[in-house]
């Protein structure tokens, strides 16, 4: 059995091809309507919608939602080398989030204009952690840190319930330095942290990756709650020349169709040697991985490809149109690859460094936009936990100098109360004397 990956000439595909590859899809639409509902019931009826829609769909009956106990005994009970991975891990990107914390300023202006801007944190946050049977510990760090270093004042973690929850996920998560952590999972989590019930406290802003599910709900509640974006299946472009090890480019592949079937993988070179060594070197080790068969269904699908460019040039504006979450580039001068590329969620420069650093322990966060959203946003970061206020104070003189202006414009929109306020302040005689009206 083949994975049906080969080589197909990147000018030679057809509409429909192109079409395959640009137009993904967080894959929300099919559950939307019953997503509806559930987020209904759970703000009309709090913790009883709660537990009824987690013991339909997680099959545990649940008592107390809140975990927050069993996360800071996690500590103690998981693995130790887990464990210090998880340390690693969170200071590693502690240390980077902390570097994008911006300062306050303020600067005066020689005509009297006195303009700045500050920064303050949002007071509460939900940060859904993808778990259940399963553990995504790597998810909890890429949540909850941010928020914490932002200043967010209650940090609210959300993780499917089981009949035991993975320790790893809930000692990340409290290594992470979530302050209450509740065993709730899907889009009954979404609905509870949106509008609050008897045990979960409402929040301002919902971020982290989920199923389609999950997604759905945080499509439901934006306008209620703020959320981070609606990400789809995760993706991988690879840009390489040919310097590139195929057998490189060839594991980033594989790694990205693990996370699910379909997930798409790209590869596009302008070299058809390497673009054929990619193919063979998927080809061999496939059968090596533990998820082959869901591995086998990504790359099967029509949204993954390795492309043959003919030039570099072709190669890059490919990438720039299809704004990867994930941008690998495998090339000899890959700085000057990068400087042609605008939109990325997350790059990888070079050949020792695997997107698979950045999905744990590089620093960086890989809560990441997909389906091309990283043409207008990027990835979860400080900033997505903070607020900017502009100041502003304007000297007698500053106003003065102004006033034609503001009321020249204020009059032309027909809001003549706005031209008022200045008229009253820059008087120097007569009832609407004064400025430069």
């Amino acid at each position: 059995m083949t994975t049906t990956l080969e080589v197909d000439e990147l000018a030679d595909l057809g509409p429909a091809d192109r079409a395959a590859l640009f137009e993904r899809s967080a894959g929300i639409e099919d559950v939307r309507e019953d997503v509806r509902g559930i987020v209904e019931r759970v703000r009309e009826e709090g913790d009883v919608a709660v537990r009824e829609f987690t013991e339909e769909f997680d099959g545990v009956s649940v008592g107390n939602l809140e975990i927050t106990d069993e996360a800071e005994r996690a500590v103690e009970e998981v693995d130790s080398e887990i464990l210090a991975a998880i340390e690693a891990a969170a200071d590693n990107v502690r240390e980077f989030h902390e570097a994008q914390v911006p300062e306050d300023w303020r600067r005066e202006f020689s005509d009297g204009r006195e303009l700045g801007r500050r920064f303050r944190p949002i007071e509460r946050a939900g940060v859904y952690v993808p778990g259940g049977t399963a553990a995504y510990p790597s998810s909890a760090i890429m949540g909850i840190v941010p928020a914490v270093v932002a200043g967010v004042s209650h940090v609210v973690a959300v993780t499917p319930p089981a009949e035991e929850v993975n320790p790893a996920t809930l000692a990340a998560i409290h290594i992470a330095g979530a302050d209450a952590v509740y065993g709730v999972g899907g889009a009954q989590a979404i609905g509870a942290l949106a509008y609050g019930t008897e045990s979960i406290p409402r929040v301002q802003k919902v971020v982290g990756p989920g199923s389609p599910w999950v997604t759905a709900a945080k499509a439901e509640v934006r306008g209620d709650c703020e959320i981070d974006f609606l990400a789809g299946p995760s993706e991988i472009v690879v840009v390489a020349d040919d310097t590139a090890d195929p057998v490189a480019v060839a594991t980033d592949l594989l790694a990205q169709a693990e996370h699910g079937p379909t997930s798409p993988a790209v590869a596009v070179t302008d070299d058809r040697e390497t673009a054929q060594g990619i193919v063979e070197a998927v080809e061999n080790r496939l059968p090596e991985r533990e998820r082959e068969e869901t591995i086998r269904e990504a790359l099967a699908g029509k949204g993954s490809r390795v492309l043959l460019a003919r030039s570099m040039s072709e190669a890059i504006l490919f990438a720039e149109e299809y704004a990867p979450e994930h941008l690998s580039i495998i090339a000899d001068d890959d700085d000057a690859v990068l400087e042609r590329i605008d939109s990325a969620g997350s790059v990888f420069l070079g050949s020792a460094t695997p997107v698979a650093a950045g999905d744990y322990a590089s620093g960086t966060n890989h809560v990441l936009p997909t389906n091309g959203l990283p043409k207008v946003t990027g990835g979860l970061s400080v900033d997505t936990f903070l607020r900017a206020t502009t100041v502003q104070r304007l000297s007698a003189d500053a106003l003065v100098d102004l006033s034609g202006t503001i009321t020249t414009l204020a009059e032309a929109e027909g809001l003549e109360a706005h031209a008022e306020s200045v008229h009253v302040r820059t008087q120097t005689g007569g009832e609407n004397g004064g400025g430069d009206q």
